[in-house]
């Protein structure tokens, strides 16, 4: 694509005022962790190279992107959640994440795990605006958000775990339909995040998801191949999204700027040719067998944790490293940041 950009907030005028982020696992900081839910990560291993070695909530063994875009856009170090942390004004003034791990654009995903819906995500969001204006009156929180980079990161739990681990959609949905359900919840959810003022939206695509490890578990067969089924699924959804993003777009008025984010390539990268980074394991995560662990599963108590987490792409089953993030948010910034006038 265009020639890598300089990293952002160089140059003053192209300071972003906040990050704010609906999503998935991929960008909770630790929401989940008062819910009665499973799908938890505030024990330890994760969190074992965060500072302090303390079990955030975050899904990892340390950062995740969220807090990767913060720092690379000299907003804060840490993107906080917005459940379950005391903030100080300044947390709340350069934003939030109110992503749930296994959330999804499925009204039944989060359902089906006790998670907090994106439609609540929203309401979270709504309510995180007034408490802007609290602090800082309507026209500061205006050019807050006005300033404000959104990123949206859903949509795997609901392919991996709906679709191809319950019987719910897979009985009455195939493959295409089920992508067709899902764009439904994007083009509503991104039409409601415009509709409050976002004017700066960055959509992040779907990973493929069959080389994730879990998957490979659970549909690679007795070799733990990456499942081609899986992977066209998520290629499918990427496609149609593009085609989605490109025609709303097209309303300059309610998406003045509206980017699709595309992971697929560089975690595909990662799994195929992860000595390029360093990595020497690709298809396991670091947590126990690495085959299966995820979340409940994958504790400290019961679970022992690999020798050297740096060589690995994944941490659990399911979620990559601190090192695996970073190589996966600098490819974000090398190739996407430009088009967000970023």
């Amino acid at each position: 694509m265009a020639a890598t950009p300089a990293r952002c907030g160089t140059q003053g005028e192209k300071k972003v005022t906040a990050v704010i982020v609906f999503g998935d696992s991929i960008m909770d900081p630790g929401n989940n962790n008062g819910l009665h839910t499973v799908v938890k990560a505030n024990h330890a291993p994760y969190g074992k190279d965060f500072a302090g070695h303390v079990a955030t909530g975050r899904f990892s063994n340390g950062l995740i992107p969220t807090d990767f875009i913060a720092q690379g856009l000299n907003v804060k170090q840490l993107l906080p959640p917005y459940l379950g942390v005391q903030h100080t004004p300044e947390d709340l003034l350069t934003g939030v994440s109110f992503a749930s791990g296994a959330t999804g654009f499925d009204p039944l995903t989060p359902v089906i795990v006790g998670v907090i819906s994106l439609e609540q995500q929203l309401a979270y969001y709504d309510e995180y605006r007034s408490k802007l204006v609290g602090i800082a009156g309507e026209e500061e929180t205006k050019r807050i958000i006005d300033g404000a980079l959104f990123v949206v990161c859903a949509g795997t739990d609901d392919i991996a775990n709906t679709y191809y681990t319950t019987p719910f959609r897979s009985a009455e949905y195939d493959i295409p339909s089920y992508v067709d359900l899902l764009l439904v919840g994007v083009e509503s959810f991104l039409r409601n995040v415009s509709a409050r003022g976002a004017k700066r939206i960055g959509f992040v695509g779907l990973p493929p998801i069959g080389c994730v490890p879990s998957q490979r578990t659970l549909g690679g067969g007795p070799h733990r191949r990456c499942v081609p089924e899986r992977n066209a699924a998520a290629q499918l959804y990427n496609t149609k999204v593009q085609e989605l993003i490109r025609e709303l777009g097209k309303d300059t008025a309610a998406f003045p700027t509206l980017v699709y984010i595309d992971i697929y390539t560089v975690i595909q990268d990662l799994v195929d040719h992860g000595e390029r980074y360093g990595f020497t394991e690709t298809t396991r995560g670091c947590c126990s067998t690495g085959t299966v662990e995820v979340a409940v599963l994958c504790d400290a108590r019961f679970a022992p944790v690999c020798d050297d987490v740096s060589q690995h792409v994944f941490f659990d089953s399911y979620h990559p490293t601190q090192r695996a993030y970073k190589v996966i948010v600098d490819y974000i910034f090398d190739h996407y940041m430009q088009f967000l006038h970023l």
